[in-house]
């Protein structure tokens, strides 16, 4: 009765966000490191304060916010910047990420589901989950529904789907699979049929809660996470 770790990705206009609706109406827990990635840059925060000196002041916005918009164009065209970037988030992103895992281990969850757009590109995350997860549709209905979506060209949109690791060469990758190709309902009785799969009984939920409220206090903690939840 050990709490696993799920990765959850998919592609522009492929319906992820689809499907974490469908998992958070089943009680699922689900991690957002998009959401995650924003808060730890917020104003006064360790690393807003570090961007801030590696970056200058220019990429700030009226509200003392960073300009995502401005850090994105400075970092797409320099990849030194990327891997500065990279490195002063990534551990704070981390950090927030097994806060919220250890929370999730507490309360008796089954499993835990990190919602991670570049789960297939960055190829180490992969490893530290159980199970990987990918929403997928073909190829002719995400062109259709970004170009509907957006309000962008055949050109435009096909752009922006090239950006990206195309979703046939993810499947490959991922233990589950969830297309969502179809409609709604056809794309919900898929995550109920894996949520099936995925969880299983709580009868050890005190055990849990004891052995969770225990490692609180101890100063490896992370190096438990790191054991329990990614070996």
């Amino acid at each position: 009765s050990t709490m696993f770790l799920v990765g959850l990705s998919g592609g522009i206009a492929s319906g992820k966000s689809t499907v974490v609706a469908v998992l958070r109406e089943l009680g699922c827990a689900v991690i957002d490191a998009d959401v995650i990635a924003r808060q730890v840059v917020q104003p006064h925060s360790k690393a807003h304060q570090q961007i801030l000196q590696h970056f200058g002041t220019e990429i700030l916005l009226e509200n003392g916010e960073i300009n995502r918009e401005a850090l994105g164009n400075i970092i797409f065209s320099q990849p030194e910047k990327r891997r500065l970037l990279n490195s002063i988030t990534h551990p704070e992103i981390l950090k927030e990420m097994l806060k919220q895992i250890l929370k999730y281990f507490v309360l008796g969850y089954r499993y835990v589901i990190l919602d991670i757009p570049l789960l297939f590109e960055t190829r180490g995350l992969t490893r530290l989950m159980k199970y990987t997860v990918l929403v997928y549709c073909d190829p002719p209905t995400q062109l259709a529904r970004l170009m509907k979506r957006s309000g962008l060209g055949v050109a435009e949109a096909e752009a922006r789907i090239s950006s990206q690791l195309p979703l046939d060469e993810k499947r490959k990758w991922a233990t589950h699979v969830i297309d969502n190709s179809g409609d709604r309902d056809a794309t919900r009785r898929q995550v109920l049929r894996l949520h099936s799969r995925l969880e299983d009984s709580l009868d050890f939920l005190w055990a849990r809660l004891a052995v969770g409220t225990a490692l609180a206090g101890l100063g490896g903690l992370v190096f438990f996470l790191i054991r329990h939840f990614i070996s």
